[in-house]
This record gives C-alpha cells, sequence and structure tokens, in this order.
C-alpha cells in the first residue's frame, strides 16, 4: 500500500471530495431552465385594437344655421305722407324684394334686427329718424339693387344717391298700425362707429284692407 493511501488527512478527506464530485456531475445532467428574456408582464403593451368602422345608419352631424330674422312686416301698403308718395307710392313688402307702384324697386337682403335707440351712426339714433320708442325693434336691409322711380327718378329714396340700407319698424297703436321707413346712404353697416351712414328720407305707410298683414287687423286712420 503506497503511502498517499494510508496517510490519515488524505483517507479523511476522500470521501468528502467524492461527495462534490457526484453533486457536480449531477448538476451537469439536470436540464437548465432558459432565461425569460420577454419583459415583465405589468410594461407590456396591450394588443392594438382594431379599427372602427363607421356606422352606416348614423345621421350626420349638421352645422348649425345662423339664426333668422324674421321679417317686422310684410304685404301692401298705402303711403302716409308726401314722401312716401313721392319715392315709391303704393308700396308692395315682400322677404326680399321692396317694390313701389311708381316703378321704384329694391333687391334686399335682411342683415339685422336692433331697437329704436340703437345708433345707425355716431349720435344718431333710429328712434330719432323714425319717431319711435326706444324699444322698437327695427328690421334692418341691406340694398343690393336698386332701381328708381320710373316716371320721375331724381324721387328715388336718396335722390342721386345710392341706397345703402332701409330700416323697417310696425308701430302699433290705438289708431291701427303703421310701416315706417327710412332709407340711408353708405356702405358701412350701420353703427355708432360707422362713417359715412347718413339719412336719406324718412316715410310712412298705412296697411291695406285686407292685404297681407294687414288682414283682419285695424287700418290705421289718416
Amino acid at each position: 500500500m503506497s503511502k498517499a493511501m494510508t496517510n490519515p488527512g488524505l483517507t479523511w478527506m476522500a470521501p468528502r471530495v467524492a461527495a462534490a464530485l457526484l453533486v457536480a456531475g449531477l448538476s451537469a445532467c439536470e436540464p437548465q431552465t432558459p432565461v425569460n428574456t420577454a419583459p415583465p408582464e405589468a410594461i407590456t403593451a396591450p394588443p392594438p385594437a382594431a379599427n372602427p368602422q363607421p356606422d352606416v345608419n348614423a345621421k350626420p352631424v349638421e352645422r348649425a344655421a345662423p339664426p333668422m330674422i324674421k321679417p317686422v312686416a310684410l304685404g301692401e301698403f298705402d303711403p302716409g305722407n308726401p314722401v312716401a308718395t313721392a319715392v315709391t307710392g303704393k308700396l308692395s313688402l315682400e322677404d326680399t324684394l321692396i317694390k313701389g307702384e311708381n316703378g321704384a324697386s329694391f333687391t334686399t337682403e335682411r342683415v339685422a334686427l336692433v331697437s329704436g335707440g340703437d345708433q345707425y351712426s355716431a349720435g344718431a339714433t333710429y328712434a330719432q329718424a323714425m319717431i319711435v320708442d326706444a324699444s322698437q325693434p327695427i328690421e334692418l336691409r341691406r340694398v343690393l339693387e336698386e332701381t328708381p322711380p320710373t316716371q320721375s327718378p331724381a324721387n328715388a329714396l336718396c335722390g342721386g344717391n345710392r341706397t345703402g340700407f332701409i330700416a323697417l319698424a310696425k308701430v302699433e297703436d290705438a289708431t291701427g298700425e303703421t310701416l315706417k321707413l327710412i332709407g340711408l346712404k353708405g356702405t358701412d353697416l350701420p353703427a355708432a362707429s360707422a362713417n359715412g351712414v347718413e339719412l336719406c328720407a324718412s316715410t310712412q305707410y298705412f296697411p291695406i284692407a285686407g292685404g297681407g298683414d294687414a288682414e283682419g287687423k285695424k287700418v290705421a286712420k289718416r
């Protein structure tokens, strides 16, 4: 027997070395757990949502229409003062057209509903020009096209100037109804800050019995 085998220190260590080698060998034979390379579940992005399909039965969104300006009066009217007789004679007041029996006509569009106390020019109010209350509703129309009276063109609402705007008011009192109409020259929208807006003429008319808005209503006394 060799000296190494009989050495007491080596004899005591041999079993421990053998056991360690056995453990190492078994570990080498066991399958290795693969390393998880996927990101943590908490931060994994959700799958993209499916593209939504349009609802063919849904109604399209409609754009809100601007509020409509209602006319203060429509129908036929007799002239109620000499100025009205000269500029139009009997008057026909339609939705966009104002026509006089003498051939005068105005193609118009409603642009605003103001009050008598409002100014059409600096310091000048509709109430002063039309002799109405400050709270009186006034329909303001822009004149798009104008034709002067056939026989007397000089009697046009604004004379030799183009009429820029017409303001209308229907006044009711104990005597009945009166339509008041003024012509304004100028291209600026009538307001306190407007430039070049001036009063041309102030007229008044009475509803013709049985016609238009006057039907069933009392006609003003002349």
